[in-house]
């Protein structure tokens, strides 16, 4: 089977499981786990910060950012299709008393001139806005990478109206990889940043939020209150260590891959391969339900969003000659 409905469907590789039956584990609760107090100390450092904090999904290291940075009834701005607002189940308003609004950018990439006009100063008639989170790279834009030049005018824009900056880099790593640019760049630039284990990186579960040291202690409260303290979670944080310290210089593999699946299934008219930056491509499909039963009957899956487009992700699990057979399977189909 092929599997490209998402980059979470990787399976630990076998240095991998190594490494998580070897692992020194104690009561994470209580600070005391050897393997996570290394993972959230490597990342940190990586993304030049002071601390990170271990969480189970991204999505809880998502909420907990937006929580350090905005308070209950302030508002979120973020782009319309960002993560934290359409598959984190309203998790900011249900569980933060966060209030959001949007900007449309195309393909999720972020324009700063979209986002000054939304900005409520403090005032008695309106919501004030503390905080902008970004998506980089944007998923359901295509695996957008965000522009280094637009991030660091977004700082400016922060700083210049005392707002906080949330980084959903869940797939940074993509983005580091298709432009070079150096992890402690984006975490210079942002207050929180959640970063994910368990896509490109292949590990089985886990994220990371991390910021400084404040913040970080006042996240692992917020991360208790949402059921996420774990225990002898060393074994999970030992998979996230070996993925940070092996599996970050192959993901270019999977943007070569994803360019190449692109260009093949070009003639058929529904995707573009130039919108493919790294290892996500997008695809319009009429009856586009009926096409990804079909190619899972021949051993390739897709993913359905819509009526009539969906996505497939390149990933540590495709190789070439899977890559192949999904051409060959969804040209057939596609070509009838």
């Amino acid at each position: 089977m092929v599997d490209l409905r998402s980059d979470t469907v990787t399976r630990p590789t076998p240095g991998m499981l190594e490494a998580m039956m070897r692992a020194d584990v104690g009561d994470d609760v209580y600070g005391e786990d050897p393997e996570v107090n290394a993972l959230e100390a490597e990342a940190a450092a990586l993304f030049g910060k002071d601390a990170a904090v271990f969480t189970p999904t991204g999505s809880m290291a998502n909420q907990i950012g937006l929580q350090l940075l905005v308070r209950p009834g302030e508002e979120l701005l973020c782009d319309v299709k960002a993560h934290v607002v359409n598959f984190e189940m309203g998790a900011a308003a249900a569980l933060g008393g966060i209030s959001t609004r949007t900007w449309a950018g195309p393909n999720g990439r972020l324009d700063t001139g979209l986002v000054e006009p939304l900005i409520n100063r403090p005032n008695p008639y309106v919501t004030v806005t503390r905080a902008i989170a970004v998506e980089n790279t944007h998923n359901i834009g295509g695996g957008t990478v965000q522009p280094l030049a637009e991030l660091r005018r977004l700082r400016d824009l922060a700083d210049a109206y005392g707002l906080g900056l949330h980084l959903d880099g869940a797939r940074i790593w993509n983005a580091h990889a298709a432009t070079g640019t150096p992890f402690a760049e984006y975490g210079r630039l942002f207050d929180t940043v959640s970063v994910c284990l368990s896509k490109g990186l292949g590990a089985p579960v886990g994220s990371l939020l991390i910021t400084d040291a404040e913040r970080a202690q006042r996240a692992r409260v917020i991360r208790k209150r949402l059921g996420g303290g774990m225990r002898q979670a060393g074994f999970l944080a030992a998979a996230g260590r070996y993925a940070l310290a092996h599996h970050i210089d192959r993901l270019g593999e999977d943007h070569a891959r994803a360019r190449h699946l692109a260009r093949s299934l070009e003639p058929f008219g529904i995707c573009d391969p130039a919108q493919v930056e790294t290892n996500i491509v997008l695809v319009r499909i009429p009856e586009i339900a009926q096409v990804a039963a079909a190619a899972a009957d021949q051993g390739v899956k897709i993913s359905v969003l819509g009526a009539d487009w969906g996505r497939m992700l390149t990933h540590l699990d495709v190789d070439d000659a899977g890559i192949e057979h999904a051409v060959k399977v969804l040209g057939t189909l596609l070509g009838k």
